[in-house]
């Protein structure tokens, strides 16, 4: 989902029609304010938001603020767009993990050509963070368990390894996959790799 942040009716609706064109969904906000009250869990098919720096009640900066305070920049990448920006002010926002920065006014293709790798980056974030949730699922005994298979052992070199059963081995394995939501040791090791 794009998220257009701008005080501006005839932006937002211009910058949605352009996402629109581009097959993507976007939804306009006011107001940085209205975005922060409005944002939830980011989706796991990719957010992004367009953020405008000059708005009445919360300007794009201060929304930014809250984002990194939260840590979603990496679920909610943000490209700013403004019409009164300066170099400084773009070079600390990059340095504090802003997508992009775009002047008025931009390129479209360029744009979209960003929102659209802004999507795909909060996608693969979207992804490590549900491995990741996965991975705190399981037990100690199957972390190690979990480490062993990736360092490629058999399950009787894990079983000898740990100086458990094999049986044991074998239910450990089980869980991990369940639990991994996986079928094979090679399907496992690309997901965490």
């Amino acid at each position: 989902m794009l998220h257009i942040v701008d005080d501006e009716d005839v932006i937002r609706d211009a910058l949605a029609w352009l996402a629109q064109s581009r097959g993507l969904q976007a939804c306009g906000h006011a107001g940085g304010q209205a975005f922060l009250d409005a944002v939830g869990t980011p989706d796991p098919e990719g957010d992004c938001v367009l953020l405008d720096v000059r708005m009445p009640d919360m300007n794009g900066i201060a929304v930014f603020d809250q984002l990194v305070a939260r840590g979603l920049l990496s679920r909610l990448p943000v490209i700013f767009l403004t019409g009164h920006g300066d170099v400084p002010m773009a070079v600390d926002s990059l340095k504090r993990g802003a997508f992009d920065f775009f002047e008025k006014p931009f390129n479209d293709n360029v744009l979209m050509d960003r929102v659209e790798e802004a999507l795909a980056a909060s996608r693969k974030a979207a992804g490590a963070a549900a491995v990741q949730a996965r991975l705190a699922t399981l037990s100690a005994r199957e972390r190690e368990v979990l480490d062993l298979i990736l360092a490629g052992m058999m399950n009787k070199v894990v079983a000898d390894k740990l100086g458990i059963s094999m049986r044991t081995v074998e239910v450990h394995r089980a869980h991990i996959f369940d639990k991994m939501q996986v079928k094979t040791a090679v399907e496992l090791a690309g997901l965490l790799k």
